[in-house]
Order: structure tokens, then sequence, then C-alpha cells
């Protein structure tokens, strides 16, 4: 008899935490929920601002135009 209450107190002490989660879960789900997260394009965007450098040297910006201009016909 004595083994059944303390396993009530137990089972009754999990669904208090159980349920104290689940109030902070509610309380925090708006906040989460505000995180804006990045659209594709603003993630590639960003990713080719951080790899493509600009050209400094004018020959080698010269070249590179060459190239292109070559590379459409």
């Amino acid at each position: 008899m004595n083994g059944g209450i303390i396993f009530l107190i137990i089972l009754g002490a999990a669904a208090v935490i159980a349920l104290i989660a689940f109030l902070i879960y509610l309380y925090l789900k708006p906040k989460l929920k505000k995180d804006d997260k990045p659209t594709e394009e603003q993630i590639v965007r960003e990713e080719m601002e951080r790899v493509l450098k600009p050209i400094d040297d004018e020959e080698t910006a010269r070249a590179v135009e060459q190239y292109k201009d070559e590379d459409e016909d």
C-alpha cells in the first residue's frame, strides 16, 4: 500500500513538471515564430557577396569583361 502512494506522488510530480514545460512552450512559441528566417534569395545574395569580391585592378577587370563577351558569343 505504501508503494502505491509513492508511485502516485512520483506520477503527480511528473505531471506537474510536464504541465510547467507545456506552459513554458506555449509562452515561448509566439516568440520563436517571430524570428524571421531568411528567404532562399537572401541566403544566395549574402553568400555571393561573401564569395565575390570586386576587382580593383583595371587590367584584370578588362580581361574579365572580355572573357564574358567571348563567352556570350
